[in-house]
């Protein structure tokens, strides 16, 4: 009886009937070109799983039959080793009673080569038997007379050494026959299997019998016929020569293919032997294989076929789907270019009435395509107001007889509100080269318009402005004499001709413009170099002295870019001569005022002066007298009158020099610079500052590096600062009523470098009493002076003349700890500056000063 069958689970139920409606849900997912692609690869993937199952069965049949050839070789081979093992060990039976006869005295030479006769004679394998005494010495051989002389061995030859010597010797410690491996003399020499069969007479060792075998006619007797029928039979040395027998050539194709119908190769050594002695056997080919039946080729052409066709048939499909996607792609480009353009697009048919309108014009119009699609003139975005206008451009349009330029026209919204358009109309034509209509493209073009309109508004306001300006302003082209733009002052002061242009640029050293008759072929300054990093770069200024004008003029040049892209140059000239006159005046001022200082600064030193002349002068007055009292007593020697006059001389040449100081340093003079050493300089100040430091009590202490440059300055203006500075010094000390220790004045020269420019630094330190915090911050401010009658104009001068010669000029204070202990003041002068500095006067500086 049969059992009843357990009910299946509803889960598995569910999941069969699930699968098929899960298939056709994922189906349906995927997009459209997916399903053309799956299903135009699924027949492709069908054929190619039927051909590799083809080509998988003909590999497992192919292996299957060589594995069953291999066993048929490996079963063969161990029966002809086991042949040949047998045929070798019942030789060797053989040899060794002999061995034993000749060991026990029993066989003596000639009945040794009768026996080993019978034997050669009797098995064809055994060429030669010799007897090899414990000398190695050969008592007696016999060799086939078919083996070749070179290998027979001569009686009473002695073993050479080689491998036969070596088995003789393995043989003798071994006490066992040993097979050694096969020799051969030569390569036209037949190589020998040797046997050595050691001698024992009453236990003593008394030499080998050496019988040799021949490899060939072991292999030709010892295999069965119907292997060597079947098989390519060989044997093979240690090394991998051949010794006897065919080896079949290796297959140039793979053996893992199906159509390799070569066996495998089977090996193994010859067992009393070892492994210096091989057998290998290789089948024969008997048959085609598989790739001989006609079943195969008859599937695989079919295969190919099939393959083929089905290939063509999927890179036909692959195509078409190529083209539609890509007309598809095309498509929405064009759809999507129209809708995101903002020329609108109106298309007609050849009869006036609306065939295609894209969004842009929808939305210019605010109309939609459906109420516009289809419509005749006139149509709802036509202005009533300029239906005569439109009605005649659109016969025109229809006519032919349209513009390439466009025409005009303002188009009403649906709100009602209008705007500026330019339209452009062009045939339409179809794929066959036929016109079906006219194509209109819309140009919102308000914005230009307005913009125009403020351009030229712009325009105006801005030359306006230029013709109002009080500077002349020229813009010229490089290599032309075209004047480009000349406001109304340069027409009044040149005209309308780039002559002016040309002068101004000439004498304010600029490039000027290439004469009117220059050659076609000469370029300007600036060919080549890039007009960017010209049109960017600084403005280029100088002034001239305008004599046809009488005018001094500031020059300024750059150079632009014009409208049509060629380098230009504008030049913009402004009257400066109200403004030369005030600086010369104020350098006429700036040198009355140095003068004044130097004057005032005499002024006070008058009492220093008054006494320093008064030394010589009473000197002088002393020698006279007393020259005169002796003269007139008749006891002034010749000797002593020459004495007294020439001290008297040199104390008149002393007083010279003091007034001849005070009359270089007070006079007036045009500030002039010239390369100046620093050592007279510094000499030359404190010649004349030394008067009022001696006056003071005042010691003076002087240290100037040796080797300094020399200075591009003027050397009495220098000179005035430093007495400045000396002065200051010592009127600080005496108003600080220091004792006499500490009553001394520093003055230092040094070289020094400030940055990359290396200069000359002058510092004077005193040991006054310092300046307060509120005396500082008003040091260099003009009138300002701690001094109860100073005037407050000898630091603002000080510092005039410095920064004149580019320097910088400093005062700090010095501490012990908190307690101040004197003032220093330096300044700085450049090298590089100073040697490159105009020689006419700088202008004043406009950093006022005091005097301390």
């Amino acid at each position: 009886m049969r059992p009843p069958s357990s009910p299946r689970p509803a889960s598995a139920v569910s999941g069969s009937t699930d699968l098929p409606a899960q298939w056709r849900a994922w189906w349906r997912r995927q997009a459209p070109h997916r399903q053309d692609r799956l299903a135009a690869l699924a027949p492709l993937v069908a054929v190619v799983l039927f051909l590799a199952a083809i080509a998988s069965s003909f590999m497992y049949l192919r292996l299957e039959e060589a594995d069953r050839e291999q066993e048929a070789v490996k079963r063969d081979v161990e029966y002809a080793l086991q042949q040949i093992r047998l045929r070798l060990l019942e030789r060797q039976e053989q040899l060794m009673r002999v061995a034993r006869d000749v060991a026990n005295e029993e066989v003596d030479v000639e009945e040794f080569v009768s026996r080993s006769q019978s034997l050669i004679s009797q098995y064809p394998e055994l060429q030669a038997v010799s007897w090899i005494d414990e000398r190695r010495r050969i008592k007696t051989s016999y060799a086939a007379p078919s083996l070749q002389t070179p290998q027979m061995r001569q009686v009473d030859d002695v073993l050479r050494p080689g491998e036969t010597e070596t088995n003789f010797s393995l043989a003798r410690d071994l006490h066992q026959p040993v097979y050694a491996q096969p020799l051969g003399n030569g390569s036209d020499l037949t190589p020998l299997l040797q046997l050595h069969i050691p001698l024992a007479t009453r236990g003593r060792f008394a030499g080998v019998v050496l019988a040799e075998f021949a490899p060939d006619a072991l292999l030709r007797h010892g295999v069965p016929a119907e292997v060597l029928n079947k098989y390519a039979v060989a044997l093979l040395a240690a090394d991998g020569r051949v010794l006897a027998g065919t080896v079949m050539p290796a297959s140039t194709g793979s053996r893992l293919l199906p159509w390799s119908s070569q066996a495998e190769p089977y090996e193994d050594p010859v067992a009393p032997v070892g492994n210096g002695l091989i057998l290998r056997a290789q089948p024969y080919r008997t048959s085609q294989g598989v790739v001989g039946s006609g079943l195969f080729w008859l599937v695989g052409a079919l295969s190919v076929l099939t393959a083929w066709m089905l290939i063509g048939n999927w890179s036909h499909t692959r195509r078409r789907q190529q083209a539609q996607q890509a007309l598809v792609a095309e498509t929405n480009f064009r759809r999507a270019m129209e809708n995101s353009m903002l020329t609108g697009m109106r298309a007609m048919d050849l009869q006036g009435r609306i065939t295609y309108v894209n969004a842009a014009f929808c939305q210019m119009t605010g109309w939609s395509e459906k109420e516009l699609v289809g419509r005749t003139a006139p149509f709802p975005y036509w202005p009533r107001e300029d239906l005569e206008y439109l009605i005649a451009r659109l016969e025109d349009e229809l006519n032919g007889r349209s513009t390439p330029s466009g025409f005009q026209a303002r188009i009403k919204r649906r709100d009602g509100s209008l705007f500026d358009a330019r339209m452009y109309v062009s045939p339409l034509i179809d794929a066959v080269g036929k016109q079906t209509g006219w194509m209109a493209s819309v140009t919102d073009i308000t914005e230009p318009n307005r913009i125009r309109e403020q351009l030229s508004a712009s325009y105006e306001r801005f030359t306006t402005v230029l013709e109002a300006l009080d500077a002349a302003v020229s813009v010229a082209p490089l290599g032309s004499q075209e004047l480009l733009f000349a406001n109304k002052l340069y027409r009044q002061w040149f005209g309308s001709q780039t002559h002016g242009h040309e002068m101004l640029v000439v004498r304010a050293g600029m490039p000027a413009l290439p004469p009117a008759d220059e050659h076609l072929d000469d370029v300007d300054a600036f060919a080549g170099l890039p007009t960017d990093s010209l049109t960017t770069g600084e403005v280029e200024s100088a002034e001239i002295h305008a004599v046809e004008l009488g005018k001094w003029l500031e020059v300024r040049a750059r150079y632009l870019s014009w409208v049509d892209g060629r380098l230009v140059q504008m030049v913009i000239a402004t009257d400066i001569t109200p403004r030369r006159l005030a600086e010369e005046q104020a350098a006429q001022q700036e040198e009355r005022a140095q003068a004044s200082s130097r004057l005032i600064t005499m002024g006070e030193m008058a009492s220093s002066v008054a006494h320093e002349l008064n030394q010589p002068l009473a000197a002088i007055t002393n020698y006279c007298n007393g020259m005169v009292s002796r003269l007139k007593g008749n006891g002034l020697a010749h000797e002593d009158l020459l004495s007294a006059l020439e001290k008297t001389a040199r104390q008149a040449q002393r007083a010279g020099q003091i007034i001849h100081r005070i009359q270089s340093f007070v006079k007036r003079s045009e500030p002039r610079r010239v390369p100046t050493n620093t050592q007279e300089i510094v000499q030359e100040a404190v010649e004349l500052a030394s008067i009022e430091l001696r006056r003071r009590n005042v010691r003076l202490t002087t240290y100037v590096a040796a080797r300094l440059p020399q200075l591009m300055v003027d050397p009495i203006l220098i000179e005035q600062v430093l007495i400045n500075l000396l002065r200051n010094a010592a009127e600080a000390i005496d108003t600080a009523e220091r004792p006499p220790q500490r009553r001394n004045i520093e003055l230092r020269v040094l070289p020094r470098q400030e940055g990359d420019e290396p200069g000359i630094e002058f510092s004077v330190t005193d040991t006054g009493t310092g300046l307060s915090p509120e005396a500082m911050e008003h040091l260099f401010e003009a009138f300002f002076s701690t001094k109860p009658h100073g005037m407050g104009i000898g630091l603002n001068l000080c510092r005039s003349i410095v920064e004149s010669h580019t320097g910088r000029m400093q005062a700090q204070n010095i501490y012990n700890g908190t307690e101040c202990t004197g003032c220093r003041f330096s300044f700085w002068i450049p090298l590089a500056k100073a040697a490159n500095a105009l020689s006419n006067p700088a202008k004043p500086a406009k950093s006022p000063g005091v005097t301390a």
